[in-house]
């Protein structure tokens, strides 16, 4: 029995288009993208995805959206995050930017490894786990105020947070990062390359005095008086007391009395 010539054809146009996909950077793809670049119907087309068994990851069992595995990605099972995210983040409809220790990396910052992608967006969102790789979701409701550039020289387009906007997300989410010593450790390194108004830019962006105060706690015990000077300028007079650590039983320490925190962490002890 002859094989129907058009079915091998459309076969052919599903695989030109991924190639075609690659040719210009792009290793992921929706449903509906390849649906309308084949005219395949939606049987059809995922049909043709089966066929092409391991060469194709699925980003989530109930999402159309897939992703091109070429054979350096085999091993791990799906392309790095960074190739995908902004094309993925894209068919969501939802805001995005790498962050957290993932952004830290991206500057520099890699005191301990970390075997996740950790991305922040603006609504809840499960773990992603495809092949070897895992990402990891963090909600900020006011995503859209937080300062962000592009990875330079990156091979697709990615958004990370600003290395001021880094420090001031490790310090807020502490308590789901390792706790608020690892938070710290990871942005030793990059208060080193804050300016002051970078800094400043953030504080009005984020606008969170709580953790502005613990900022400009922990700039102070770290030595950058003048990025800790820019805090103390920042916040108001009347400061209410807030504990330096959040996800701990300690709530009693030391009161820190320029910025009102409690040091119920012994991450500075001498």
């Amino acid at each position: 029995m002859r094989a129907n010539p058009n079915r091998k054809r459309r076969y052919r146009a599903t695989v030109a288009h991924l190639d075609q996909l690659l040719q210009t950077g792009r290793v992921a793809f929706s449903l509906a993208q390849l649906m309308e670049q084949t005219g395949l119907s939606e049987s059809a087309a995922k049909n043709q995805l089966r066929r092409l068994g391991t060469r194709i990851a699925r980003v989530a069992p109930k999402q159309s959206f897939f992703l091109i595995v070429e054979p350096e990605h085999s091993v791990a099972g799906c392309p790095p995050p960074d190739l995908w995210l902004d094309d993925y983040f894209a068919w969501l409809g939802h805001p995005y930017y790498l962050a957290l220790q993932s952004s830290a990396g991206v500057y520099g910052s890699n005191p301990q490894a970390i075997q996740v992608t950790q991305v922040m967006t603006d609504t809840p969102r499960r773990a992603l786990a495809i092949g070897r790789r895992k990402i990891v979701f963090f909600v900020k409701r006011r995503i859209c105020n937080t300062l962000t550039q592009t990875v330079p020289n990156a091979p697709a387009p990615l958004k990370v947070s600003s290395p001021a906007s880094t420090v001031f997300d490790l310090i807020r989410y502490a308590g789901q990062v390792g706790g608020i010593g690892r938070a710290i450790e990871t942005a030793r390194p990059l208060l080193v390359k804050m300016t002051v108004s970078e800094l400043r830019a953030t504080l009005d962006a984020e606008d969170e005095k709580a953790t502005a105060q613990r900022l400009g706690f922990i700039a102070e015990k770290t030595g950058h008086e003048k990025l800790a000077a820019a805090i103390d300028r920042w916040l108001p007079a009347k400061r209410p007391q807030t504990p330096l650590a959040c996800n701990t039983s300690a709530t009693t320490g030391p009161l820190a009395l320029r910025w009102q925190v409690i040091d119920n962490t012994k991450e500075f002890d001498p």
